[in-house]
């Protein structure tokens, strides 16, 4: 399976800016549709943004202008810039893997702990 890890979390004031990385594993990067989520707690999970393998970007109308989902697949990693931090951000979050191209995700992240103070 591919491993998956996102790091970058932390305590943070709104306002302030986090770039989250998302390390995946596996020779055929460049064929993954990277996705990522967050949780908060009581609340659904949430599709934050992703990333297709053919060049396609989505991003939540929630955090639309305020972050951006990239990718460098000489790294095998992807990264989600979150800019203009809200208290609202607060939450777990993960990336998420497509790498056999049956459209379902098939490889997830632990998560990391985005906490943005009023």
């Amino acid at each position: 399976q591919v491993q998956v890890v996102e790091s970058g979390g932390g305590l943070v004031q709104a306002g302030d800016s986090l770039i989250l990385p998302c390390a995946a594993s596996g020779r055929q990067f460049s064929n993954y549709d990277i996705q990522w989520y967050r949780q908060a707690p009581g609340m659904r999970r949430e599709l934050v943004a992703s990333f297709t393998s053919y060049g396609t970007t989505y991003v939540a109308d929630s955090v639309k202008g305020r972050f951006t989902i990239s990718r460098d697949n000489a790294k095998n990693t992807a990264y989600l810039q979150m800019n203009a931090l809200k208290p609202e951000d607060t939450a777990v979050y993960y990336c998420a893997v497509d790498s056999d191209g049956t459209g379902s995700l098939d490889s997830w992240g632990k998560g990391t702990q985005v906490t943005v103070s009023s």
